[in-house]
């Protein structure tokens, strides 16, 4: 039996982007594309697209945050061509060859050069702006780029 691929809103409740990562990293089989969405219908939460020939159950309630999801321009890259090629250090050129991003920014300055090195600390999220998957990054020490989002960020006012 054949089954088309195609683009599906799910919303489990995940309260956060970890716990929507885990699920996402757990599938079998893999999507092909696989995105998180902040939600707040009926409640905060993070809904996932996913580009997939699985079908996967939405409760009624969070019907509504699947659907946006699904719909929805924005969207924080999980799952995408290329991501498993973006481990240890990548230069910009590379990145844009090897997967779906088209493009790498840094932090507040603009499009990085294609030349510059980016450790990719194995978790790369780029985020879908206007349909164009973009890899935000931020320079760091030893005058490479890291990806702007960390896999244990610092919780914000830890120290307070």
């Amino acid at each position: 039996m054949y089954r088309s691929v195609a683009a599906v809103g799910v919303s489990l409740g995940h309260p956060d982007l970890a716990a929507a990562d885990h699920w996402i990293l757990s599938l079998d089989p893999r999507p092909r594309l696989a995105c998180t969405h902040l939600v707040t219908t009926p409640h905060r939460h993070v809904a996932i697209s996913l580009t997939t020939t699985e079908v996967y159950e939405t409760e009624p309630e969070l019907q509504a945050a699947a659907d946006a999801a699904v719909d929805g321009k924005f969207g924080r890259a999980v799952i995408f061509p290329g991501v498993e090629e973006l481990t240890g250090i990548r230069t910009v050129a590379e990145i844009l060859e090897l997967s779906a991003i088209e493009r790498v920014e840094v932090l507040g300055s603009g499009v990085a050069d294609g030349d510059a090195q980016v450790d990719t600390r194995d978790f790369v999220r780029p985020q879908y702006r206007d349909s164009e998957l973009v890899l935000t990054t931020t320079p760091a020490a030893g005058g490479v780029l890291v990806p702007f989002e960390t896999r244990d960020p610092t919780p914000c006012c830890a120290n307070h």
